[in-house]
């Protein structure tokens, strides 16, 4: 999950300030956006952890034949899949527990809603992976197996779905639920509310400036940033100076029988680009 807020998405001004205090943009997109990520996380890691034999022993790998279509024409189930269908029914309890089994309030729906988002984001990247099997690489026989995609695709998709959340507030509904989200656009003759729906990235609350000090954000002043590539974006359009510094590192690293490892101490100059006040 770090990995993925460092090097995928360090491309706006909240990310690296809201990942350390999620608590303080509850209710903001960029929560959104963090709790679908999170979800789809764990969705995707107990899926392959399933596969590989690392997780619990009643998680193993995903069994389930393909189509009769598919089955037709001559694919043959094997292989080891990632186990979906297991994260998905471990994350339901486990996100149901974690964000209370009320659940009819305003952010508990809001925070499920967005959760789901994230799984339901992994299973639409499995992928069938096969392998041919016959003399000379023929394909008599095909072992096949489900395998979700790397992380990244999914990451990429949830960032585009942040970009294009939408808004929402709360009804009062006479059913067993209490409470119902509505997205609001605004037309001639007054408001119209829709339901939003499942492919929709919500949240309720407006963003404050993260391009400035308030009680939200520590801003982005002093800020590192990539100078090709995110400085324009992270420094909010008031630019970087370079600053050089040295740091040590190991180099020229010997193997010794037996069994060290040695090395030297270097040193080298970086640039670091560095958001103006």
């Amino acid at each position: 999950m770090s990995y993925v807020v460092d090097k995928l998405y360090l491309i706006d001004n909240w990310t690296d300030q809201t990942k350390h205090s999620l608590k303080s943009t509850t209710g903001m997109r960029e929560s959104s956006f963090m709790f679908a990520l999170s979800s789809a996380a764990l969705a995707n890691t107990i899926a392959k952890g399933c596969s590989s034999s690392s997780l619990l022993e009643s998680c193993y790998c995903d069994l389930t034949s393909f189509s009769d279509e598919e089955n037709a024409e001559a694919w043959k189930w094997g292989g080891c899949g990632d186990n979906y269908r297991f994260s998905q029914m471990f994350l339901k309890g486990f996100l149901k527990d974690s964000q209370g089994r009320g659940g009819a309030d305003f952010q508990s729906i809001l925070n499920r809603h967005n959760s789901d988002l994230g799984i339901r984001t992994v299973k639409k990247h499995f992928v069938k992976k096969c392998k041919c099997h016959g003399v000379s690489g023929t394909c008599e026989a095909s072992t096949c197996w489900r395998q979700v995609k790397p992380f990244k695709v999914i990451g990429d998709e949830l960032k585009l779905r942040y970009e294009r959340s939408v808004r929402v507030s709360v009804e009062n509904v006479a059913n067993s639920r209490g409470v119902e989200l509505v997205t609001k656009s605004s037309k001639r003759g007054g408001a119209r509310s829709t339901t939003p729906s499942k492919g929709h990235m919500i949240y309720r609350n407006k963003s404050p400036d993260f391009c400035s000090r308030n009680q939200y954000s520590i801003g982005t002043a002093g800020r590192e940033c990539n100078k090709t590539s995110t400085c324009e974006s992270i420094c909010c359009g008031r630019g970087y100076n370079i600053r050089e510094i040295t740091v040590k590192e190991k180099c020229r690293c010997t193997f010794q029988w037996c069994c060290d490892v040695h090395c030297a101490e270097c040193t080298k100059n970086v640039e670091l680009a560095l958001c103006r006040e």
